[in-house]
């Protein structure tokens, strides 16, 4: 699941993968500069989060 997430948000231009020519297999993610974009977005979605958990218990 995990695996077939990375894939959708590499192919939405938000992750970038590199793997390197390692045994094992040694692969990292990072953000472009569209998924950074996104940040200011999470920050307010985990903001509004923190104000409504009791509304959600």
């Amino acid at each position: 699941m995990l695996i077939q997430t990375l894939k959708r948000l590499e192919g939405a231009g938000l992750v970038t993968r590199f793997a390197y020519p390692e045994v094992p297999p040694r692969v990292e993610y990072s953000l472009t500069e569209r998924g950074r974009s996104l940040s200011p977005l999470i920050v307010a979605f985990d903001e509004w989060i923190e104000d409504h958990s009791l509304e959600m218990v």
